[in-house]
């Protein structure tokens, strides 16, 4: 014989009623069934709200009333359509709908009672709840029977006897197993239909058996006729690696030993209420939940624990919302006996229930969780308990912190493998979860740790990416700027989206865009196909709203990219990595800016273990800090680097000649966006130096952009101007002198590069010729070039070279960087 429960939502609409008979019909051909419902969907509740406005004198208790009455008729009527073309039809129709009547009839009277009298105690309450499950019981039953299936309804109480703990009754079991034994050896019918969650005491008052009621009533009666299987249904397909509301990669655990399961249902996962498992656990009864919406999904089916099958030793990560933390501690705790009893023969006498517990070695102190609605009276009751401790200030006052939740990972073979709770911690830890407690038993079947609740969502997400998923990881991107150079890191992106994922397991998602004008946030990911259009219709753009959407998200593997050239925004990046959102940067002002701000950057960074990565301030796409971050970290010295670092300078130089004029050459550089809108900003040389310096910072200097020397070759005229207009102007009239530098060249047989050089701590940047046998002598188009000279590469220097300049290349670049945050 089987046992099968039915939840609210599973006999929540006549839809679904009509999903339950297919499915009562389908299983009672090989077998008889015990069946359990519950109240329909939402009915408890309204039950709950009814009781308490009729108690406080509030009429609106009377429209809570209506409502219960119009979701049952409204089944009612679901479930005989068109009762008046049938005669047959219409009697049975109107025989329930009399016999329904009657009960709500009560049900109003009760309340009318509660109303007058001012008054709603525990017993009442539980006389006012049972009314749900007696009348969807009776609903499904009626019509099973008109639908000439063999069935009896059996009222639970009858069977069911409890002490008088009203509200959360506990159950005799002898004599409720007795009744149930003797019942079901005389029962005659299929199917027996029995409402759940309600019971009776011994001297015949309605009673209730607490929350999760219904699965309770459904496991005493398997236990009790020692059931083949009881069958929780309900509304999803068993029981999930965790929150799938919250995690969108979280599936469905096929099996799970009885230990796995409660320590779930325990911590969270509310598809099982707990003591559930425990009358069937002794019987060694499996449990299998089920989906009424999907009845050929395998669901979940929990039994004596299985062999290992090489799956991962994890089964689930759960969550508690709600959490309380509260901390006894004192010095004069230590070495002295009792406090322990105490504080949780305290505890127990307020029937407070105590969720997790961690004490330190030191006996210095004791902290547990609690529900955060008891906090208040936990602290009023434990102070008053050690209130001559306290006032001695041998120990302190209660603390309490609140807005918190419990994440446990949970595996019966957790105990046989090394590294989980490592492996737990260090995820949390890389993104920046903080962890206030922390809770592991000997079996390591369960690992607890409490965290603010607004870092669930990212916890989980990060733990069940970290154990469930196929090594991938998710990185989420905020940009801004999204001109030439954000527009083909989209498109890189986008073209390279699958072979991401499928050969690195890494998936990116653009959550945020951003420009001078308009900012968009997309939690699901904003669809490149259309970012133009969607990012035009965006809110009004601002540096602290974008990075408030971002921080409010708290989306794991988060990344900011900067693809501007803007002072304001290299100021906010602070704000991100405190927040362990990596920072990926084209903009070079913050790490050429003062120095303090630079190592400021890199120390949060550090702090918050996240990345602050900028290769592009160098080199565009060419891996040039990523190539001497690698020498210094293998414990090589950086003595000397020579370098061309201007794409566009290079590209103006290598144009140049005395059929050309320096004008054009520039001009033609603008066009094909080798230079910066405002050409100067390369000419001038600050651009260069600007690198350079960064490149000495990173081997470890000390040093500040006015400790640059710089030899600039523009015309006073040209650095005068105020405009980018009046600035070509004044190359034009002075294409004498720039013909006068090319021809010196030449007349030497030289090249003009401009070159940047670091030596003895020392940095310069300037114009120089170059003679034929140097490596910078044919470097062609705007290609850079870089030579370290280092400890191990004193005669021969590590050179790196390639193109320098471009919005192809230096997307490129903003692409590696955020490539190398998924390694962090």
């Amino acid at each position: 014989m089987k046992v099968l429960k039915f939840g609210g939502t599973s006999v929540g609409s006549a839809e679904n009623i009509n999903k339950v008979i297919s499915i009562l019909q389908q299983e009672s051909n090989t077998t008889d069934i015990a069946v359990v419902v519950s109240a329909t969907g939402g009915v408890t509740d309204k039950l709950i709200e009814a009781g308490e406005f009729a108690c406080a004198k509030n009429d609106e208790y009377k429209s809570k009333y209506n409502k219960i009455w119009s979701i049952h008729n409204q089944v009612i009527e679901g479930l005989y359509e068109n009762p008046e073309n049938d005669p047959k039809i219409k009697k049975q129709h109107d025989e329930l709908l009399e016999i329904i009547s009657d009960k709500l009839n009560e049900l109003q009277n009760l309340l009318n009672g509660i109303y007058l009298i001012n008054e709603l105690s525990p017993k009442t309450k539980d006389k006012l709840l049972s009314f749900g499950e007696f009348c969807s019981s009776t609903i499904i039953s009626h019509v099973l029977k008109s639908r000439g299936v063999n069935v009896t309804l059996k009222n639970a109480q009858d069977l069911i006897i409890t002490d008088s703990n009203y509200n959360n009754a506990q159950v005799d079991f002898k004599i409720t197993n007795n009744n149930i034994t003797d019942f079901f050896t005389e029962k005659k019918a299929t199917i027996t239909l029995l409402p759940g969650f309600v019971s009776k005491s011994s001297s015949g008052d309605t009673t209730t058996l607490g929350r999760g009621g219904s699965d309770y009533t459904a496991a005493i009666i398997a236990a009790a006729i020692n059931a083949n299987e009881l069958q929780i249904w309900t509304d999803v397909s068993g029981m999930f690696t965790t929150n799938p509301k919250l995690v969108k990669q979280a599936s469905p655990i096929t099996e799970l030993s009885y230990q796995e399961a409660v320590e779930l249902s325990h911590f969270g996962a509310k598809v099982l209420y707990p003591p559930t498992v425990m009358p069937v656990l002794k019987k060694h009864i499996p449990i299998v939940i089920k989906n009424t919406m999907d009845p050929e999904a395998v669901g979940t089916t929990i039994s004596l624990d299985k062999k290992a099958n090489g799956m991962s030793p994890v089964k689930g990560i759960s969550n508690i919302d709600g959490i309380a933390l509260l901390t006894l501690q004192g010095n004069g705790m230590v070495g002295v006996p009792g406090f322990s009893k105490r504080l949780f023969e305290t505890l127990a006498q307020e029937k407070i229930n105590i969720i997790l517990i961690t004490q330190a070695s030191s006996e210095h102190s004791i902290c547990f969780g609690i529900a955060e609605g008891e906090a208040k009276r936990a602290k009023k009751a434990i102070d008053k308990t050690f209130e001559y401790e306290i006032e001695l200030q041998k120990i302190d006052t209660i603390e309490i912190e609140k807005d918190l939740s419990i994440i446990a990972v949970v595996g019966d073979r957790m105990k046989s493998h090394q590294g989980i709770s490592g492996k737990m911690f260090s995820t949390l830890g890389k993104n920046n979860v903080n962890i206030r407690a922390i809770a592991q038993g000997a079996s390591e079947r369960n690992i607890s740790a409490v965290i603010h609740k607004n870092d669930v969502k990212k916890a989980l997400n990060c733990l069940h990416e970290e154990f469930f998923e196929t090594k991938s990881k998710q990185i989420n991107l905020f940009i801004t700027g999204v001109g030439n150079v954000g527009e083909r890191l989209i498109e890189q992106m986008q073209q390279q989206k699958a072979y991401l994922k499928e050969n690195f397991k890494i998936k990116l998602r653009v959550i945020g865009l951003s420009n001078s004008r308009t900012m968009l946030v997309n939690d699901e990911g904003i669809n490149l196909e259309q970012w133009k259009t969607l990012l035009s219709k965006g809110e009004k753009a601002s540096l602290d709203g974008f990075f408030n959407l971002a921080k409010n998200l708290n989306l794991r593997n988060s990344v900011f990219i900067d693809i501007t050239a803007n002072a304001e925004v290299a100021k906010v990046y602070p704000w991100y990595l405190k927040e362990s959102i990596s920072v990926v940067a084209c903009n070079k002002i913050a790490c050429s800016g003062d120095f303090a701000y630079y190592d400021k950057l890199k120390t949060l960074a550090r702090k918050y273990n996240t990345s602050f990565l900028f290769e592009t301030n160098v080199g565009a796409g060419l891996p040039i800090i990523d190539t001497l971050n690698h020498l210094i970290t293998s414990g090589d010295k950086i003595n000397t680097i020579q370098a061309v670092l201007s794409g566009s300078l290079n590209f103006i130089f290598n144009n140049f000649n005395s059929d050309t004029t320096f004008h054009d050459v520039v001009k033609q550089a603008q066009l094909e966006g080798y230079t910066e809108p405002d050409p100067r900003i390369d000419l001038s040389g600050v651009d260069v130096a600007r690198k350079i310096l960064i490149l000495a910072r990173e081997s470890g200097h000390k040093l500040e952009l006015a400790d640059i020397e710089s030899k600039n070759f523009l015309t006073e005229n040209a650095i005068n101007v105020t405009t980018v207009e009046d600035f070509f102007e004044t190359l034009k009239n002075d294409e004498n002198y720039y013909q006068g530098l090319y021809k010196d060249a030449i007349a030497n047989n030289c090249q003009l590069k401009f070159v940047a050089s670091f030596e003895n701590g020392k940095a310069r940047v300037g114009l120089e010729q170059i003679e034929e046998d140097h490596p910078f002598y044919n470097l062609e188009g705007k290609d850079n070039i870089v030579m370290f000279y280092t400890n191990r590469y004193k005669e021969q220097p590590m050179i790196v070279k390639g193109a320098g300049a471009g919005a192809e290349v230096t997307a490129s670049g903003l692409f590696a960087d955020i490539i190398r945050t998924a390694y962090n």
